[in-house]
């Protein structure tokens, strides 16, 4: 097709693995090529038709890449490759660090608009869908509280926070939502909960040979935005049983608010994911706002944007006469 939307992806790790299996599902966009801080000539892709080469050689590649999907990490690789890219594309990401977005935002924002470019920031279910539901739930019911519940899954932005703080070898973290606080919020009773009473953190570490068990485990609970404000445990295990018990990458949560209409009566709104992968799922998300941030730059809508300022039609590939006439 001569009208397929290019797409290229920096990063390959299991976003970026997630992200080509997402494109195959899109007759209407095309992977052209993949961008690796790693030797190109190490990763092994079986993909015949897209080239795998080093990030460096991106910036040749701005006549024929329509949207860029950023698959690294929001700890340290996303506020640095963000605004870096969206001065030579249009772009996705899924920067997931909640507490620094609005910065991260005008980061980015001012990248795109000198280049006139799109770029849609903190794409996926969390940011992202949950962040619409939490949106629409608080606009529809006003005299209510909103509450979310992560899990009980694999992280991939604690994850990688984890694999960053020195002396870790690998890692992985599983956030889970306690029981008690979903049965009072689904109840009606519109708790004021704190943070260490929805959930709890539990995370597998492989420390390196020689390092300080103690001092990993203590930068890990004191991690501010990840960590610090949870109850976190931190399991010492094997490589060998990281690999054995711990590479799947489920998931899933829920949206929930409780409020109240008219003679006091108690409304419910719930959205839920149940999720096999993880990964597979968040670059699903990512790979249909991919196709929205291409239609927004060819109407000339340049700058950062969030799933808050992006109609649901945009993410289709189908026409609107065709979604009012099959989906409304």
């Amino acid at each position: 097709m001569s009208n397929q939307i290019r797409v290229g992806i920096a990063g390959y790790g299991n976003l970026g693995r997630g992200t080509v299996e997402a494109i195959k599902q899109c007759p209407d966009m095309e992977l052209v090529a993949i961008f690796t801080r790693r030797a190109p000539e190490n990763l092994v892709l079986n993909e015949p038709n897209v080239e795998v080469l080093h990030i460096a050689r991106a910036e040749d590649y701005q006549d024929k890449i329509d949207v860029m999907i950023l698959c690294g990490g929001s700890a340290t690789d996303l506020p640095d490759q963000a605004p870096y890219f969206a001065r030579m594309f249009n772009t996705i990401d899924s920067y997931d660090t909640h507490a620094k977005i609005p910065e991260y935002f005008s980061i980015v924002d001012n990248a795109a608009k000198e280049s006139g470019k799109t770029s849609i920031i903190s794409v996926g279910w969390d940011p992202g869908l949950f962040s619409i539901n939490r949106l629409m739930a608080e606009a529809i019911l006003p005299n209510g509280e909103n509450y979310t519940f992560w899990g009980k899954g694999l992280s991939q932005g604690h994850s990688d926070a984890i694999r960053k703080v020195e002396g870790v070898a690998g890692g992985v973290q599983y956030t889970e939502p306690i029981a008690e606080a979903i049965e009072k919020v689904k109840g009606g009773a519109n708790p004021e909960l704190t943070t260490a009473e929805k959930h709890r953190r539990v995370c597998y570490v492989v420390a390196e040979e020689g390092y300080d068990k103690a001092k990993i485990e203590q930068d890990i609970v004191t991690m501010p935005n990840y960590f610090a404000d949870y109850h976190t445990e931190v399991n010492f295990i094997s490589e060998e049983e990281l690999k054995e018990n711990h590479s799947k990458l489920p998931h899933g949560g829920f949206v929930i608010r409780g409020g109240q209409t008219g003679q006091n009566h108690k409304q419910i709104i719930e959205f839920s994911l149940n999720l096999e992968s993880n990964p597979e799922f968040t670059a699903s998300v990512l790979v249909a706002y991919a196709r929205a941030a291409y239609r927004l730059n060819k109407e000339g809508q340049v700058g950062a944007k969030t799933v808050f300022e992006i109609a649901p039609v945009y993410l289709s590939p189908r026409s609107a006469e065709d979604l009012r006439r099959d989906l409304l």
